[in-house]
Formats: C-alpha cells, sequence, structure tokens
C-alpha cells in the first residue's frame, strides 16, 4: 500500500524484499536516465537527395516503431508538412534499426554502428557523426544500398532528478550503477558524465544487454535492471529484480517487470530501497515478537501459572500488535 502510494507498482511480497539486497542497478538511457521526448534538432540529406525526401523515408521505416526516436522523427514530419508514404516489406533490425521498401525502393534506416557494419561509411560522415555524439546527439542514419541518403540527429534531455536519484542510490548502500544503452559511445558518456553514473556500456544489442546483466551479476549478486523498451525486457528478465519505466514504458517492458514506477520518478528508486529495508525490518520485528510471546508462555505453562485464557489472549494480542506494527509503513508513503 505505501509503495502504490508512491506510483509504484509491485508485483509480488518477494519483491517488496528483493530491492533491499541490491548491490549494483544497472539502468537503460533512453526514457529512463533522459526524459524519453527526444526532439530533431538537425535534418542533414547527402548524395543528391533533399531534406524533405530524407525526413519522409525516415518517417516512413519509423512509423510502425515505438521507440521515441521514431515519434519525435515523426513528429518532426508532420510539423513541417512532410508526406509519409506507406513502407512495404517492413522489418525491424533488433537493436540496430529498421528496414522496408518506400516507393519501390529499398531503405534502411540506424545507428553509427549499423552504418559501420554495412561499410557504407566514408571519412567525413565518420567525422561528422563523432562530432555530433560528443555533443550528446543522437544519430539515425538513413540509407539504401548504394549510398547513405543521410542523417537526422536528436537530442534528448536528461531526466532533471537523475544525477540526484544516482547519489541517494549510493547513499542508500547501492555500490555500482551502471549504464546500458544501444545508442552511441559518444552520447551515452555525456549522459553518463551528466547523471555521474559509474560505468558506461554502449552500442549493445538486446543479447550484449543480457551478457552484462550476467556479468554484474556475477560480480555483485543482487542486480537490478530498469528501462522502458523492448530490447531492455530480456536483460530485465535476466536481472535479480527487473523493473520499469511504467508511464512511457513498452508493453513488453512492463510485462517482463517485476516492479514498475508508474510516475518514471527516478527519485523512487532508492526511495524504494530503503522501503524494503524498513519492511524487512519490521518482518523481523513481528517474527521476533510472536515467538518471543509464544516462548514466554511456553514457559509459564510449564511454572503452573498460565491459563487457556490468557494464553488464548496473549495470541489474539500479539496479533494484533503485529498488524498495527506492520501499518507503520505506511507512514513512509509520505
Amino acid at each position: 500500500a505505501a509503495a502504490a502510494r508512491n506510483g509504484v507498482l509491485v508485483k509480488g511480497g518477494v519483491y517488496v524484499e528483493a530491492p533491499a539486497r541490491l548491490k549494483a542497478i544497472a539502468m537503460d538511457k533512453t526514457g529512463t536516465l533522459t526524459l524519453g521526448r527526444p526532439e530533431v534538432v538537425e535534418v542533414v540529406p547527402m548524395n543528391g537527395h533533399t531534406a524533405e525526401e530524407l525526413l519522409g523515408r525516415a518517417a516512413a521505416l519509423e512509423a510502425q516503431s515505438t521507440h521515441p526516436l521514431a515519434h519525435a522523427i515523426l513528429a518532426h514530419a508532420k510539423s513541417r508538412g512532410v508526406p509519409v508514404p506507406p513502407a512495404d516489406d517492413f522489418r525491424i533490425l533488433p537493436g540496430k534499426g529498421a528496414a522496408g521498401r518506400v516507393r519501390g525502393t529499398e531503405y534502411w534506416l540506424g545507428s553509427h554502428r549499423y552504418l559501420e557494419e554495412r561499410r557504407q561509411e566514408t571519412p567525413d560522415i565518420h567525422d561528422r557523426l563523432e562530432a555530433l555524439a560528443a555533443a550528446g546527439r543522437a544519430v539515425v542514419v538513413v540509407g539504401n544500398d548504394r549510398h547513405v541518403c543521410g542523417f537526422i540527429a536528436l537530442a534528448d534531455a536528461v531526466r532533471p532528478e537523475a544525477r540526484e536519484a544516482v547519489s541517494d542510490l549510493r547513499a542508500a548502500g547501492v555500490e555500482h550503477v551502471a549504464m546500458l544503452t544501444g545508442d552511441n559511445r559518444g552520447t551515452a558518456e555525456v549522459i553518463a558524465k551528466e547523471t555521474g553514473v559509474d560505468e558506461v556500456y554502449a552500442e549493445l544489442l538486446p543479447a550484449d544487454k543480457v551478457t552484462k546483466i550476467e556479468e554484474l551479476v556475477a560480480k555483485y549478486g543482487a542486480v537490478a535492471m530498469i528501462g522502458d523498451g523492448v530490447n531492455d525486457a530480456p536483460a530485465m528478465g535476466r536481472a535479480t529484480i527487473g523493473l520499469a519505466m511504467g508511464a512511457v514504458g513498452t508493453d513488453a517492458a512492463i510485462e517482463t517487470a517485476d516492479i514498475a514506477l508508474m510516475s518514471d520518478d527516478l527519485s523512487k528508486l532508492p526511495w524504494l530501497v530503503r522501503h524494503s529495508r524498513r519492511t524487512l525490518g519490521v518482518i523481523r520485528q513481528n517474527i521476533a515478537f510472536a515467538l518471543g510471546v509464544k516462548a514466554v508462555f511456553v514457559a509459564l505453562t510449564f511454572a503452573g501459572y498460565s491459563s487457556m485464557w490468557g494464553a488464548i489472549a496473549a495470541d489474539t494480542g500479539a496479533s494484533l500488535l503485529v498488524v498495527f506494527n506492520g501499518l507503520r509503513l505506511l507512514r513512509s508513503a509520505r
């Protein structure tokens, strides 16, 4: 009840206790450490294409995606009045981007890393993309089998509470805070510096995130993974406890998670760790008190000073006191 009042949805009693034992937390970047509401800041057409053509093709491929970057590109295309043609044979490339046929021509859309994998990068494009990454920009590259059509740069603001939340997690006893992201390393390191996370793992595919979680589990024991996207779901399932950003999160992430932050407020994370420890403390108090009362009446019975009515009254009274002691946890909801 205290967690629900704080906008934290816990899917079972065991998940109330688990945060108390956390030694490390891994966080996704987009939508978790950042607001997940990126905006297009630059459209750069290349090889004879216009900005409208580039934006229209990108929007056509992103129309079937739920990623925050896709929403930003679609919104920008709409604001500029760019027509968005349908994309045929659309397919998602997990952790890389998407591909499809727009007006009879095959196009792909993806990250800087995917561009490198396709071996279509030139030194000039590499330098420009690296400069944008160093400035904290996310870049979506659009191309076809012949050449790169251009790229779109987007910016996403860090959550105002992110840095304080990371600091509070350390104060609450979490030893290590890491970022796991599929974004480029330059952008990831800029966000990491702003938020104060300990370690950055960038340009990860969904399977790579699972591998990093397994490494953290082997090193720290109890590890949480918090994210909001489909790509985060496998890592959340592998972690000791999975947490989802409930408002901006995808259905897959929320379904996989053991706990959902319905208010998307990262400051609830350190609160959850402390609340879990308070809960365990109350449980231990209640067990010790209940067993202590039983022990006292066993001793009184052997000494001949106990009665049936006294034992019944003590047992009922102990039950009520245990309930009232547990209700103290509701005060932590303030």
